[in-house]
């Protein structure tokens, strides 16, 4: 329902609606306009010694000024999330240093620019409903410029722009992987280095577009643009993005069958417990591991990834404090393959078990805290930030099962950053609430209610008056 439409029945006050249009209203800084392109465009050239990205050559001209502005408040606040990510790029400076000081400059440059390069760039540059509303239509728009290219490739097998951007003379532009057909259909890879970052890509916009959206745009608009981009993220053929759009799914399931209950997700989080509970006491495997043989296509690969958690913690355990950095993991001879499909089991036997509490502390509180806003007065702002958290819930999961790395690592925690202006901002108090209907305190007055001679006026888009015997009060503005 738009907000025109959300007017007319009568879920905004009157003397709101010019606020709430005007909140909604936000343009993609320029910045953020060149991240997104970047990404898109997957040129690679050689600096000198280094290999270097669209994505790397901005986030280098940036990350210095936005890196001290953000430290010195100018974007807000400074978040317990802002100082334990800075710590987690200093302890890889630390770890690489002790175990690879003749690659420690080169790596932890490129590993520190794309991971808290595109943080900052989400803090300093999307800070209010009008900038992430912005995002989320960019990504939206790019998602369905994508669709006939993703469809040509299921089909063909031919990653149409990376093969282009490949023939232009001077540049290069990530493989063309073509790997094995899954389900009769190639796997999509897009413009990213790998057929999983594809999927993770999606299923990151899907709740964005699909919750973020609602009360934005029309129903209708709001399932047709989740289905292309739900089904463009599925033609990844990847366990991990189809285990985020699975639990995506199931969350909106979830909240919509508790939808009139107040703890509804106190009470999921205590079926899980007690599912937690009842896997650990009778299955001979650890519930993690239970998981990790679920969230696969083939018993081949779940029994793979088991192996891969047991053997990753043992190297943690061997060397706790600065972890392997780039040297090579012991594991059993006959693991030919030195991948490790688990983001966050990399963090620590690379970094060690401080350079992994750095980043999921990080990541862990300011979903916590993001959690316990109280927005029920502000119908916008309770949608898009139910839209990042089950985007970045769906996504936790997902990379215990997979890796993130170059341009999709950058790109997550650049939407991490731009979703924490919901730490500070303040809630526009002048909606019905949407968890249960009924108009919230402002400390205006007493509680709003319409008489049917004025909701009739409403809906003639007239403005009551004194003559009515309701009086309206102007709110302050929002503060950016």
């Amino acid at each position: 329902m738009s907000v025109s439409e959300q007017t007319v029945s009568g879920s905004l006050r009157p003397n709101a609606v010019l606020e709430q249009l005007t909140s909604l209203k936000g343009s993609l800084p320029v910045p953020v306009l060149l991240y997104l392109i970047a990404i898109f465009m997957p040129i690679a050239f050689s600096l000198g010694p280094v290999h270097m990205t669209l994505v790397r050559l901005l986030l280098i001209l940036m990350i210095v000024p936005l890196s001290i502005n953000l430290l010195m408040g100018r974007y807000g606040r400074v978040l317990i999330t802002d100082v334990l990510f800075f710590l987690h790029v200093m302890w890889i400076i630390v770890a690489l240093a002790v175990n690879n000081p003749n690659q420690a400059i080169a790596n932890a440059g490129s590993t520190g620019i794309e991971f808290i390069g595109g943080y900052v760039l989400g803090r300093a540059y999307i800070q209010s409903k009008g900038d992430f509303i912005a995002l989320i239509r960019a990504l939206v728009l790019i998602s369905l410029c994508c669709f006939p290219f993703v469809v040509f490739e299921a089909l063909t097998g031919t990653a149409l722009v990376l093969n282009i951007l490949q023939k232009i003379p001077g540049i290069s532009s990530e493989p063309d992987l073509s790997l094995d057909i899954r389900m009769g259909m190639q796997r999509v890879q897009m413009v990213f280095v790998h057929p999983i970052h594809w999927g993770l890509y999606c299923s990151l916009v899907l709740s964005l577009c699909f919750i973020g959206f609602k009360g934005i745009y029309t129903n209708t608009w709001r399932f047709f643009v989740a289905l292309i981009v739900g089904f463009s993220g599925l033609l990844a053929l990847s366990s991990g993005a189809l285990l985020a759009i699975i639990m995506q799914l199931m969350l909106f399931a979830w909240a919509w069958s508790f939808r009139k209950t107040d703890k509804r997700w106190i009470i999921l989080l205590a079926v899980i417990a007690v599912f937690y509970v009842v896997i650990d006491l009778f299955s001979d495997r650890t519930p993690i591991m239970v998981f990790l043989s679920y969230a696969t296509f083939s018993a081949h690969t779940a029994y793979w990834r088991t192996i891969i958690f047991d053997w990753g913690m043992i190297n943690i355990w061997a060397n706790p404090i600065f972890g392997l950095g780039l040297n090579d993991w012991v594991r059993p001879v006959w693991m030919y393959s030195g991948s490790m499909d688990n983001f966050w089991l990399v963090m620590g036997v690379r970094y060690g078990i401080p350079g992994f509490v750095f980043i999921a502390l990080g990541y862990v509180v300011a979903l916590w805290k993001i959690s316990r806003r109280k927005f029920d007065g502000d119908e916008i702002l309770w949608n898009l930030r139910r839209a990042w958290m089950f985007s970045f819930i769906g996504l936790t999961f997902t990379i215990t099962t997979v890796h993130i790395w170059h341009t999709v690592y950058s790109f997550v925690f650049f939407m991490f950053g731009s979703g924490m202006w919901l730490l500070t901002t303040k809630p526009n108090t002048t909606e019905i609430s949407p968890d249960t209907g009924a108009e919230p305190a402002t400390g205006h007055g007493p509680a709003y209610s319409r008489t049917r001679e004025q909701n009739q006026m409403v809906k003639q888009d007239q403005m009551p008056t004194a003559a009515t015997g309701v009086s309206y009060t102007r709110f302050p503005k929002k503060p950016r």
